[in-house]
């Protein structure tokens, strides 16, 4: 099919006046059944140091890929471009422009391909400014602020030829000991969902496919592990998992979901139809493309045991309604093909995946005839010197733009820290901070007083790409905790000392190997050395925390699991030994993950505890002096837990969203009571809270409440206070978690100042699912709790819900809205 466009037949897929369903269906109807497979599957590639042409990525769990074999047939995707190996932005660029251009003049359609990347914490390449983790995101209770970050990593991302961007993701934490909490935005569904989807408007916004992951019940896995089946009741994934992936479905626009790997009572994601069609699609409407997890269609043979090859795997990821084999061919190339020529696959499941993949590169603009594969940051470069050079090494064109792009300028390392600063958790403090003019003398010991890296979580580029290549700068600045101290405390003398591995397993200074006893014995030495430096300092600041990593390569990331909520290595024996020296002992803690901190935390009646602890999730290149900030006073702690702080380390897995016979009992000698609650966290003023008017205290279910209530600043400095607001229903025909997160909103008040906050609650939020597996909205009595965190309630309103049972679904209300003015 052609058009007639100004003398010039067009083919109707590339003219953009033609609507989008018109342009996708004559493709489609011109293409060959092998091109048409072709846009289903990504291949893995590195961007060229010297600005060349991409090359295949080579990896453990694939074969290697032929591109001059593929290209002509076409391609679906490019997989990780600038985050497999350590690439100059500019030449990053200028490498996925010439490999665009080898894409579209090798098909006869002209069809490029779509470049992806991760964005967990950032843009993962090489210079590319490092933020906060996702649970950083959720410590801040801000979905503004992260949205206007997305934003910026999104237009990055854009500039360098980028269009889709693996992030955020929506996992609900319900076991700390599972290793990639740090990827998480927290442990409570409302929170995840809210922050997530501001994430997905800010990628959005710039242009980004956002893509939610990991759909769904991923972090529910037994015993914390990564890759473990799901135990999980049906109301446990309506009411926990799936909440968040609705809103951002329905709120975000997003345009890309990712299976999880998990299976669910025996039903692998990948492969489940219900989840990914008849949820996902047929009741939400969604209507972007289903990608996989990394060889997760793979995995259907080789790990679950639901396909017997190849070809029976694709057949059932087509099937359940996955559109995209990513990260390169595997399932989706010759063995798909040759069932689809057999007739064991049919083709209309090729063809519904197609149309979709086709509709995004439609809406992205690669289809049309005057797309300009120049990215943004090249547009000023003129066209010969973009032209591929001949020769191996770098050519002229690619020495000319070396160093000229920056992923990290001022403007990106000043949110980085506006975000770092308001995700900094102020956990205890005696008085001790900040800091006041009397201490003259602070020592620093532990294990991330001087790792640049204890900021970064493992999807940041340095830590999951840039440790295996040494020989490469870190391309960001990384001040460390002492640094960051010393230039935030001018004045003071700082003795620092990292005392004790961090992990008690390796000694990062050693060039050769080193035995577990060894490093027990060093670290004994350490301790040993630290509590006399203590012993001469006016307060002891100690560091602690995680190094993130992959599949066992740090105490923290994909594939990190923990056995327990111990401090890794000897972290909890330095903190005891600091703690019975006297001093006035700072605990820092920058981590993936919330630890159990001992007498530090919940001291034995007599027993010293820790002055202060500031919690900090992998803050990113300016955590640490967003960290010093807070223990010098510049800057006022805001942030809260977007998971519990456990009061003991075995206590596993545990969250706020308890009922009654999962919290403390007189039946068990497991308290699994947290030492620090959700959403808990200090500031350095007082908070009054009064007043408290209710516009009735009877709603129908299908009505609304209002609320109001005065918030003061009764302290001498400024301050934000993050009001909380949970509903609590004390009989329900199912059991429910005593209490959950409905609604929150920070109050930034002057010292002094004052703030009516006002809340609508719409009966719709307060439903679940009932025991026949539809969710309903239940007459009853009803707590509306206001509270400075899940443990720490401030003002109650018992008020009842009236009439009948009402059924609800997918559109009904999903938020609480709380204004504070």
């Amino acid at each position: 099919m052609t058009l007639q466009t100004n003398q010039t037949e067009l083919p109707a897929w590339s003219d953009p006046t033609v609507g989008t369903a018109t342009r996708v269906k004559a493709l489609m109807a011109e293409m060959t059944l092998r091109e048409k497979v072709a846009q289903l599957f990504g291949v893995w590639v590195g961007a060229s140091a010297e600005g060349g042409e991409v090359a295949p990525h080579q990896h453990d769990m694939e074969d290697g890929v032929d591109l001059d074999a593929i290209l002509p047939d076409g391609l679906g995707q490019l997989t990780r471009p600038f985050g497999t190996n350590p690439v100059d932005p500019a030449l990053g660029a200028l490498s996925l422009l010439r490999t665009q251009e080898r894409v579209r003049s090798a098909n006869r359609f002209g069809i490029p391909a779509l470049a992806h990347e991760e964005c967990l914490a950032g843009f993962a390449a090489w210079g590319a400014t490092a933020y906060p983790v996702p649970l950083s995101w959720g410590a801040t209770f801000d979905p503004g602020l992260v949205r206007r970050m997305a934003t910026r990593i999104g237009q990055d991302m854009r500039s360098v030829g980028v269009h889709q961007g693996l992030a955020p993701v929506l996992d609900v934490v319900r076991d700390a000991r599972w290793g990639r909490v740090e990827e998480t935005i927290g442990e409570d569904p409302y929170l995840v969902g809210t922050v997530a989807t501001a994430y997905v408007q800010g990628l959005e916004s710039a242009g980004i496919v956002a893509t939610l992951k990991h759909f769904a019940g991923y972090s529910a896995s037994r015993g914390g592990r990564n890759h473990a089946p799901v135990s999980m009741g049906a109301r446990e994934r309506a009411d926990v998992i799936l909440p968040p992936f609705e809103m951002a479905v329905r709120e975000g626009g997003v345009r890309s979901v990712m299976h999880a790997y998990t299976d669910t009572d025996g039903i692998p994601s990948a492969a489940d139809r219900d989840l990914l069609t008849g949820l996902l699609r047929d009741t939400w409407g969604f209507d972007g493309t289903v990608v996989a997890d990394y060889f997760g269609i793979a995995f259907l043979k080789i790990m679950h045991g639901v396909a017997g090859d190849w070809a029976e795997a694709a057949a059932a990821a087509l099937a359940a309604g996955v559109d995209v084999e990513l990260p390169t061919v595997k399932t989706f190339g010759e063995p798909l093909v040759a069932a689809l020529e057999a007739g064991d696959v049919d083709v209309a499941l090729v063809d519904r995946a197609l149309e979709r993949v086709l509709r995004q590169k439609v809406e992205l603009g690669l289809l049309d005839a005057d797309w300009d594969p120049v990215p943004a940051v090249l547009r000023d470069v003129p066209a010969d010197v973009l032209a591929a050079g001949s020769g191996p090494g770098e050519d002229a064109a690619a020495a000319a733009l070396r160093g000229t792009v920056d992923l990290d300028g001022p403007a990106n390392r000043a949110l980085a820290r506006e975000v770092a600063e308001q995700a900094v958790v102020l956990l205890a403090n005696d008085g001790v901070l900040p800091l006041g003019p009397d201490v003259r003398r602070v020592a620093v010991v532990g294990p991330t007083a001087e790792d640049p890296m204890a900021v970064l979580g493992c999807y940041s580029f340095p830590a999951h790409v840039g440790l295996a290549h040494p020989e490469i700068p870190l391309g960001l600045s990384l001040p460390t905790l002492a640094e960051s101290l010393r230039a935030e405390l001018p004045g003071v003398t700082l003795d620092v000392l990292p005392a004790i591995t961090l992990d008690g397993t390796s000694d990062p200074s050693s060039t050769g190997a080193v035995s577990t006893a060894e490093v027990a014995a060093a670290d004994a030495a350490g301790i040993a050395a630290a509590v006399e430096l203590a012993r001469e300092a006016d307060v002891v600041v100690v560091a602690l925390g995680d190094r993130a990593g992959l599949f066992g390569r740090g105490t923290s990331g994909e594939g990190c699991d923990a056995e327990s909520l111990r401090l890794p290595g000897a972290q909890q024996d330095l903190l005891d030994a600091l703690l019975a020296t006297g001093r006035p002992v700072i605990v820092t803690i920058l981590s993936g993950r919330p630890y159990a901190l001992g007498a530090a935390a919940t001291p034995a009646p007599g027993e010293p505890g820790a002055a202060a602890i500031v919690q900090a999730f992998f803050a990113g290149e300016e955590g640490t002096p967003a960290v010093a900030g807070v223990l010098s006073g510049r800057v006022a702690p805001s942030g809260r837990l977007p998971v519990s702080v456990p009061g003991t380390e075995g206590a596993q897995p545990t969250s706020y969203l308890a009922a009654t016979l999962a919290q403390a009992t007189d039946v068990s000698n497991i308290d699994p009571t947290a030492a620090f609650a959700f959403g808990h966290g200090l500031t350095y003023t007082t908070f009054d809270w009064s007043d408290l008017v209710v516009s009735a205290a009877e709603a129908a279910t299908d009505g609304a409440f209002e609320a109001s209530f005065v918030v003061r600043n009764t302290g001498g400095r400024d301050g934000v206070e993050v009001v909380q607001l949970y509903a609590h229903d004390p009989v329900a025909s199912v059991v429910r978690p005593v209490q959950r997160l409905v609604g929150y909103v920070r109050v930034p008040l002057a010292a002094g100042a004052s703030a009516r906050v006002s809340a609508t609650v719409p009966a719709d939020v307060l439903s679940f699912t009932g025991r026949d597996g539809r969710r309903i909205v239940e007459p009853g009595a009803i707590e509306l709790r206001f509270g400075a965190s899940s443990a720490d309630v401030r003002l109650v309103a018992p008020v009842s819900l009236v009439g009948d049972a009402r059924v609800v679904d997918h559109t009904r209300e999903l938020h609480a809205p709380l204004v504070a003015g």
